[in-house]
């Protein structure tokens, strides 16, 4: 995994559009591999099969960004792409990626910062934008916004990234009137996923006048329906009560010390599997001092903030905040899924 790692990294850091879009397949395929089961392979598949299932998807990803395979956003490239899911398989669910052992060696390297995706795709989105506006320029900054939002949600703790202001800063610069449309949007959700779970990106958020900078666009003439719709969301989504991403009670020493500070639906699926053995090795236990509970400087329960307090701040930017909270209480527009 490294190598195909290092060869996306390769492509990733280049100026040239041809390689960084190669580069974004080549990641984009080692999640697919590691997201989709084979048709042919059971979930009660043997530690052997699992291992040899690994090496095959690991001799398929190194032909992953062949230049020779045209742009995947070309003409009829959306129903090709859901040829191919068909074709690779069901999605796994989140008890099944706990005990896959390409996930489990994937997070791993996520904990270093040689093999950090999220902060290669940061560097590479950074260059992009500094390069001038085209249409090939904008899908590929598409492309590296899609797969942050991949990788952030399978390695929640690279979201830490988002609590220093330059990465920051390089979302809510995307969300300027002078981006597309589609740009816009694919930051919002970006910007949500990088949100969720992390109060501490939401205080850096508040601290670079990102809701002035929202506001801004939902209240310009010029942003389309389609953006305003999805700014919506984004409010609606920034209002809701925030969970502090802290250790939880249940913290067992079999859970990776990073992974029990996000309360996340993935770190549930790793605490549900560690008490019975995997097909694959399991990771590395968890220091004393964050698995035992010591009360850390500045603990993020108390950078958290109500829905009452962020409607204060948000009242400053906009008015009939209040109509947005009663819909979020009476409506509950996400389902209560968040």
């Amino acid at each position: 995994m490294e190598a195909l790692l290092s060869l996306a990294f390769d492509n990733l850091s280049s100026y040239d559009g041809p390689k960084i879009r190669k580069g974004l397949r080549q990641v984009e395929g080692l999640l697919a591999q590691i997201c989709l089961s084979a048709p042919a392979r059971s979930s009660s598949s043997s530690p052997t099969k699992a291992h040899h299932h690994h090496k095959r998807s690991d001799s398929k990803l190194s032909s992953v960004g062949d230049p020779n395979d045209g742009d995947r956003r070309n003409g009829g490239a959306e129903t090709d792409d859901n040829d191919d899911e068909d074709s690779r398989g069901r999605r796994k669910s989140l008890s099944e990626l706990s005990d896959d052992p390409a996930f489990r060696e994937f997070f791993k390297l996520q904990e270093g910062f040689e093999w950090n995706v999220a902060l290669r795709l940061i560097n590479t989105l950074d260059r992009l934008m500094a390069k001038s506006a085209d249409g090939q320029n904008d899908l590929l900054i598409l492309g590296a916004l899609d797969t942050i939002q991949g990788v952030l949600l399978l390695h929640p703790p690279s979201k830490t990234l988002f609590s220093r202001e330059q990465n920051m800063n390089l979302l809510l610069d995307l969300l300027e009137p002078v981006n597309c449309p589609a740009i816009q949007s694919a930051t919002l959700l970006t910007l949500v996923v990088a949100l969720i779970d992390a109060p501490s990106n939401t205080r850096t958020f508040e601290a670079l006048d990102g809701l002035l900078t929202v506001t801004s666009l939902f209240k310009s003439r010029s942003t389309p329906r389609d953006v305003k719709l999805k700014l919506v969301e984004f409010l609606y989504f920034y209002l809701m009560p925030e969970v502090p991403s802290i250790p939880r009670a249940d913290a067992r020493a079999s859970v990776p010390a990073m992974l029990q500070r996000s309360p996340s639906k993935l770190a549930g699926a790793f605490r549900s599997n560690a008490s019975r053995p995997g097909p694959g090795p399991h990771l590395p236990p968890a220091s004393s001092a964050a698995a035992g509970g010591r009360p850390r400087a500045g603990s993020e329960s108390e950078n958290t903030l109500t829905t009452e307090e962020k409607q204060e701040l948000l009242g400053r930017h906009l008015s009939s905040v209040e109509d947005l909270v009663r819909d979020l209480r009476t409506c509950t527009p996400f389902g209560g899924v968040l």
